[in-house]
């Protein structure tokens, strides 16, 4: 009897095969299909994420970024070929496609301070308008650029402070890059007496100009009267140098400005006041002193 049961079976199972053949054939021929996605999908990734990193590497962006790019470039891949591969074999995608992106969003909306200071990091290293060791100004802070990572940028001010800024403020702002260009320009403004001859303070301060081998012949200098203030007359020297020389070619040149002028009997104005005193203005203190004198002989004859 048991070995009945078992023909019947066999018997059960070959003519259930029988009747759906075709629809087995169909399921078997659509998951092969749907291996081989997968597999293709997965080398593609593979193949992806590493061009991702040599590209990176040849732009010389941060190590960290580019593993983060690469490998978030690689699991995309793989997860919408797994959803083609579940749809080749007759799963209702359009409910998984829904609910990534429904956790996408979610996700977007919890971290929505961190991922934006995430895609201001990534433009910064991308774009590249600030580098390590570049002195720079951003908003209200000014100093040397530590490391720029991707969530914020790390400065170390002159007296030796350290400022850590959210990307997501850095792109917002103006971002100013004292350091990128080879050479710069220094400016002075020399203030000098009114009784001053203008030709001599031009050809002395461009004298001092001339003799600084550090002062750049291109792409030109400038000296000349700038403006007329109240107590003085001004004027603006204009010269070029490296940029790495900027600061000590300024504070030399002020103080050899400041010899050259001195030498030539050039006098640089300082802040005075000049009080005329009237006639009028001495009578009344002159009656004012009497009255106090008459006042205090009065008080000595009560006593």
């Amino acid at each position: 009897m048991e070995a009945f049961h078992v023909i019947n079976h066999i018997n059960n199972i070959g003519l259930c095969f029988l009747l759906n053949k075709q629809m087995f054939v169909s399921y078997i021929t659509n998951l092969f299909f749907a291996i081989i996605i997968m597999i293709i999908g997965f080398f593609f990734s593979q193949f992806l994420a590493n061009g991702a990193l040599k590209l990176f590497s040849a732009r010389h962006i941060d190590n960290t970024v580019s593993g983060f790019l690469s490998t978030l470039a690689r699991y995309i891949v793989i997860t919408f070929t797994g959803i083609i591969a579940l749809g080749q074999i007759g799963v209702q995608t359009k409910s998984i496609i829904a609910i990534i992106g429904a956790s996408g969003m979610a996700v977007g909306l919890a971290l929505q301070g961190s991922l934006s200071n995430f895609a201001a990091g990534v433009l910064l290293i991308l774009l590249r308008p600030l580098r390590t060791s570049e002195y720079v100004s951003l908003g209200n802070a000014s100093g040397t650029v530590l490391h720029v990572h991707v969530f914020y940028t790390t400065l170390k001010t002159l007296d030796g402070k350290i400022i850590i800024i959210p990307n997501g403020k850095i792109v917002a702002g103006n971002i100013i890059n004292y350091s990128r260009e080879p050479i710069r320009r220094n400016q002075f403004v020399i203030n000098v007496a009114y009784d001053s001859d203008a030709d001599l303070v031009i050809s002395v301060l461009q004298a001092v100009i001339d003799k600084e081998e550090r002062v750049l012949k291109h792409p030109g200098n400038f000296v000349g009267l700038n403006e007329f203030s109240p107590s003085s007359l001004k004027f603006v020297v204009k010269c070029w140098c490296h940029t790495k020389e900027l600061n000590s070619v300024y504070s030399d040149l002020m103080l050899n400005f400041k010899k050259a002028l001195d030498e030539h009997n050039i006098t640089i104005p300082y802040p005075k006041m000049d009080i005329y005193l009237y006639k009028k203005i001495n009578k009344i203190l002159k009656i004012s002193d009497t009255n106090i004198v008459e006042r205090k002989k009065s008080n000595t004859h009560k006593i």
